[in-house]
C-alpha cells in the first residue's frame, strides 16, 4: 500500500506530529494531489488549538493547497471529449491550487491540507497557467479567492458581466484619479464598495474583485473604498482601491462618509475581510435613507465570525459570509469561485496573487512553528510551507 507524510492533529490543542498515513485512491469526482505548498490562515489556529469544526481525532485539517494532479477519479473533466470551458484535470500534467474539503467531509483526514497526497472534488481546484505563478503564490490563492467572491454572492451583488443595464444605473465604469479619489465621469454610477481589512489575503483579493467589479459598464459600482493600516495603503491602491482610509485613525469612519459625499457617492455594501464591525456599520448607517433605495438594506458580508453581543443596526444587515450547506450548490459555487473566475484572469494578468507570500518553513514539521507566528500577526503578507520541491 502506497503511503505518505501527513502533520496529523491527535488531540484538541496538542501540535501536529509528523506520522505516515495510507495514501488514498480518488472517488467520482476526485483529484488526488500531490501537494507542494500550503498556505496559513486564522482558521488553521483555532482547528488545531480549539478543536474548531472537528469531530473526531485523529485527523488532517488545512485548507489552501498548491500541487501536482496526480490521479483522478470517475467523472472528472479532462477535456478530450468535452466542447466546455473547462477546467479540465490531466494526471501528472496539470497544476493546480484547490481549496481543502476536510470541513465539508466531517474532516475525514484524507481531505486536509497539511500532508504530502490530498483529496479534493475538482470543483474545489484551480487549473493554474503554464507559467508565471510559483508553487508558493498558488498556494496563496483558495481562501483569499473564494471568501470575498462568495460575499458579494450573500449579499446579493450580481457577478460581474451578470449585471444588466435595467439593474444598474451606469453604462460606464468610473477611474481613478492620480489623488486617490474616484472620477465622476457617469454621474449616474452611484455605489461603492468598500473593503474593510484590505491588507489581508481576503482583503486584496476583495479588493481585486471589487476593481472588476467597478469597471463591469452594467454594475452600480462607481469606486472601490478600503481601510488599510498607513504602511500598506499604497500596496492597497494598486490593486485597484479609488481611496485607501487608516482603520487606525480614530476619525477613520468620518473620513469615509465624508470622502464619499464629496465623491457624490453612497456605500450600502462592506466586505469585513479583517476587523471589527462596529466601524463598518457606522459607515454603512450614514447613507441609510441617501438615495431612492429606501427599502434596501445595506449589507455587511463579514469573514470574520459575528460576535453574539455583537450590537444591530435598523437597515444594516451582517452576513457571515459561508458557503451552501447544500453539497450541490456548494460544488456549483465553489466551481465558479475557484475554478472558474480566476483561471482567465490569472493567466492574463487580470487579477494577481496577493499578497506576496512569506515562506516560514520547508516541510510538514514546520507548520505548528509557522501558525504560531501567524498568531503573533502578521500584516500584508501570508504565511506559507514548502511541503516537497
Amino acid at each position: 500500500m502506497a503511503t505518505h507524510l501527513a502533520a496529523v492533529s491527535l488531540a484538541k490543542g496538542e501540535r501536529f506530529e509528523v506520522q505516515t498515513r495510507p495514501t488514498p485512491k480518488p472517488g467520482p469526482d476526485e483529484l488526488l494531489i500531490e501537494v507542494k505548498s500550503v498556505a496559513l490562515n486564522p482558521a488553521d489556529c483555532y482547528m488545531r488549538d480549539q478543536g474548531l469544526f472537528i469531530p473526531t481525532y485523529p485527523t488532517v485539517t488545512g485548507f489552501d493547497i498548491s500541487g501536482l494532479v496526480l490521479e483522478i477519479g470517475d467523472n472528472v473533466p479532462v477535456g478530450a471529449n468535452d466542447e466546455s470551458a473547462g477546467p479540465f484535470f490531466r494526471p501528472e500534467v496539470t497544476r493546480v491550487a484547490a481549496y481543502a474539503a476536510s470541513v465539508w467531509k466531517s474532516c475525514d483526514p484524507d481531505y486536509g491540507a497539511f500532508q504530502e497526497r490530498c483529496l479534493v472534488p475538482w470543483q474545489h481546484a484551480m487549473p493554474l497557467p503554464d507559467e508565471g505563478i510559483t508553487w508558493n503564490q498558488a498556494a496563496t490563492l483558495p481562501v483569499a479567492v473564494e471568501v470575498p467572491l462568495n460575499a458579494w454572492d450573500v449579499m446579493g451583488i450580481p457577478r460581474e458581466g451578470e449585471a444588466t443595464a435595467s439593474s444598474s444605473v451606469s453604462a460606464a465604469p468610473v477611474g481613478t484619479d492620480t489623488s486617490g479619489g474616484a472620477q465622476r465621469n457617469n454621474k449616474q454610477k452611484k455605489d461603492i464598495l468598500l473593503i474593510w481589512g484590505a491588507s489581508s489575503s481576503m482583503g486584496t483579493m476583495g479588493v481585486q474583485s471589487a476593481r472588476l467589479l467597478r469597471e463591469d459598464p452594467n454594475s452600480s459600482f462607481a469606486a472601490v473604498y478600503a481601510t488599510a493600516g498607513a504602511a500598506n495603503q499604497k500596496y492597497v491602491a494598486s490593486l485597484g482601491a479609488d481611496r485607501v482610509f487608516d482603520y487606525n485613525e480614530p476619525q477613520v469612519v468620518d473620513a469615509i462618509v465624508l470622502a464619499a459625499r464629496d465623491d457624490g457617492l453612497v456605500i450600502r455594501h462592506c466586505f469585513l475581510a479583517t476587523g471589527q464591525l462596529t466601524p463598518c456599520q457606522a459607515v454603512l448607517k450614514a447613507f441609510l435613507g441617501d438615495d431612492e433605495r429606501e427599502n434596501q438594506k445595506a449589507k455587511i458580508g463579514s469573514a470574520p465570525v459575528i460576535p453574539p453581543d455583537a450590537d444591530e443596526v435598523n437597515g444594516v444587515e451582517t452576513i457571515f459570509v459561508l458557503p451552501s450547506a447544500d453539497e450541490v450548490e456548494r460544488l456549483a459555487q465553489f466551481q465558479y469561485w475557484v475554478g472558474t473566475w480566476p483561471r482567465e484572469k490569472l493567466a492574463n494578468g487580470t487579477i494577481r496573487p496577493s499578497p506576496e507570500p512569506r515562506v516560514v518553513g520547508k516541510g510538514l514539521g514546520a507548520i505548528n512553528a509557522g501558525l504560531d507566528v501567524l498568531l503573533r500577526g502578521v500584516s500584508c503578507t501570508k504565511l506559507v510551507v514548502e511541503v516537497a520541491e
